[in-house]
């Protein structure tokens, strides 16, 4: 039977050096009346000390630092190792690792933790993988070590296998799980843990279920308790069996609790309530470069597809595709398990409007490193001259890899959108044609990318499809190289384009053609002309064959 215990009590039940499992995603699934407890304690006695905090997902809110989540625990002494795939939306845990001398970091592929847990939840202490390879997560290269403190450690959580049945693969090792922190909606008197008022279907039960296999203990926070009997069975996301302390929210915290990266609870996110079908993403996006951009990107995706929209100017895409009247015909979905209805954008990234389905995210990220998605798009951040990207150490500031490895490894294509350049830049479309009004003051085509976060001639190998798109030109990864395939109206290859990169693209011949006259629109409209010519070409097919 699991204890009832208050927060404090938890707090004391914590010892110096525990290893502690999470499931989160950025604040969602935060335990936030223990992790203030333990701060308070470790605040007034030093206890306790070096403790080792691990989840899949972020664990914060995107909030001023100190943000909500595991930014309760950055304090030196207090957390002192780190182990996630995602850091850009705890500010205070941000700035430390990227300071790198006051914890020891090690930055991962999202849906790699999450099974790695599953593998310890089953007595394995190893998972193999061929995600993150040729990256800086491939211990030939960082071994996922993304602070000196890390490199200095001597721990090794990443071991290159050259040849297992006649193929490379990492070996990710498990770690010495002495407790997991979660969080549910209700327990009943046996312990069962409901999570009805969450947004997301997170690793819970796998999480309890490696820590138990470790021989460590289970704390779930809960918004009440109900009676024995009361949630129905196939509600449970946690049996009793597993949870060995059970704390209740102070009533005048629930109204407060984030239920999405950083937004509040909503009915219409937990699938709850079902609001109007014709609800949209946003307002239609203003008509700039940016908006360009996105015309451009929605034009690779095609109706009756599954497709991911990664954080960032990637989720406007949707916006896109709302303002053109086709997103009814594409299943959207999220790293989060989300499947469905209207993706939320910004705070409430991960968390879908009318969600269709929720799946555990461990489980959802078979689908990514299985049978990949047949369409994925991703924010542009720095490009190598063989399309190599990195995206999770940006101008010294770490922000994680996220779901970005695994999604990207195993996409039929991948749709890499941003501006052209960074820090300011500011553009215009003035009579069909693109303007720049302040160019930015980073080049995102660089020689050499500071870390590998995807690997562009790897996926080229596979035969898969990797597009990049700015406001004034369209690459393609292509064997050896990046081809600029498009220009945009008004922009010179030279003085525009060339001039701004580190490195010469391959350029073919005859020049690019001009990316598409009639994004450069204020009223577009045309979207379905590309995102419906898949079906109407087999349509006609089928209508000849007949």
């Amino acid at each position: 039977m699991a204890k009832v215990i208050t927060a404090a009590e938890a707090a004391e039940l914590i010892k110096d050096n525990d290893v502690i499992g999470s499931a989160t995603f950025g604040a969602a699934g935060v335990p936030e009346s223990i992790m203030k407890a333990i701060e308070k304690r470790f605040l007034e006695t030093g206890h306790p000390a070096n403790l080792t905090y691990i989840h899949a997902a972020g664990s914060g809110d995107f909030g001023p630092s100190p943000s909500r989540g595991e930014d309760c625990l950055m304090h030196e002494g207090l957390m002192t190792k780190w182990i996630a795939s995602h850091v850009g939306c705890s500010k205070k845990t941000q700035k430390y690792l990227s300071e790198g001398t006051k914890i020891a970091g090690w930055n991962l592929p999202l849906g790699t933790i999450l099974q790695i847990f599953k593998e310890q939840a089953r007595g394995v202490n190893f998972c193999l993988s061929k995600i993150g390879l040729n990256t800086f997560v491939d211990p030939r290269q960082d071994g996922g070590k993304v602070t000196q403190m890390a490199k200095e450690s001597g721990e090794e959580w990443v071991e290159y296998i050259p040849d297992f049945q006649g193929e490379e693969w990492l070996l990710y090792k498990g770690w010495p799980l002495t407790v997991a922190f979660l969080r549910g909606t209700y327990a009943d008197e046996d312990g069962n843990i409901s999570i009805e008022k969450e947004h997301h279907n997170l690793e819970l039960l796998t999480v309890a279920q490696a820590v138990r296999a470790c021989g460590g203990k289970v704390f779930v926070e809960v918004q009440r308790i109900v009676e024995k009997g009361s949630i129905h069975p196939k509600m449970v996301k946690v049996p009793g069996l597993y949870v060995d302390y059970i704390v209740v929210m102070d009533p005048a915290d629930i109204p407060n609790m984030v239920c999405a990266v950083g937004g509040p609870y909503n009915p219409y996110m937990s699938g709850e309530l079902r609001g109007p079908s014709n609800a949209t993403a946003s307002d239609p996006l203003p008509f700039d470069g940016i908006k360009v951009i996105c015309r451009r990107a929605a034009m690779e995706f095609k109706a009756g597809i599954k497709a991911n929209l990664g954080l960032g100017m990637p989720q406007k895409v949707g916006n896109i595709m709302d303002e053109e009247g086709v997103s009814h015909d594409i299943t959207l979905i999220s790293e989060s398990g989300s499947i469905g209805g209207v993706p939320g954008v910004g705070p409430i990234f991960g968390s879908h409007y009318n969600i269709e389905a929720s799946s555990d995210q461990g489980d959802h990220f078979n689908l990514f490193d299985g049978e990949g998605l047949a369409t994925v798009g991703f924010g542009l951040s720095e490009v190598d001259p063989l399309g190599a990207m990195n995206t999770s150490l940006l101008n010294g500031t770490l922000l994680g890899v996220g779901g970005f490895m695994n999604i990207a490894s195993t996409a039929k294509k991948s749709v890499v959108l941003g501006t052209f350049t960074a820090g300011g830049i500011q553009t215009a479309v003035e009579d069909g044609k693109m303007v720049i009004k302040r160019e930015g003051k980073l080049k995102k085509f660089v020689n050499k990318c500071t870390q590998v976060s995807f690997s562009a001639q790897d996926t080229v190998k596979d035969g898969r499809e990797v597009i990049y798109i700015t406001e004034r030109a369209v690459f393609k990864a292509v064997e050896g190289g990046l081809e600029l395939i498009e220009i945009a109206p008004g922009m010179d290859l030279q003085k525009d384009i060339l001039d701004h990169m580190e490195f010469t693209p391959i350029i073919p011949e005859g020049g690019p053609k001009l990316m598409p006259a009639e994004i450069f629109e204020e009223h577009w409209g045309g979207l379905g002309k590309y995102f419906y010519a898949e079906e109407e070409e087999k349509a006609e097919e089928t209508k000849q064959v007949a």
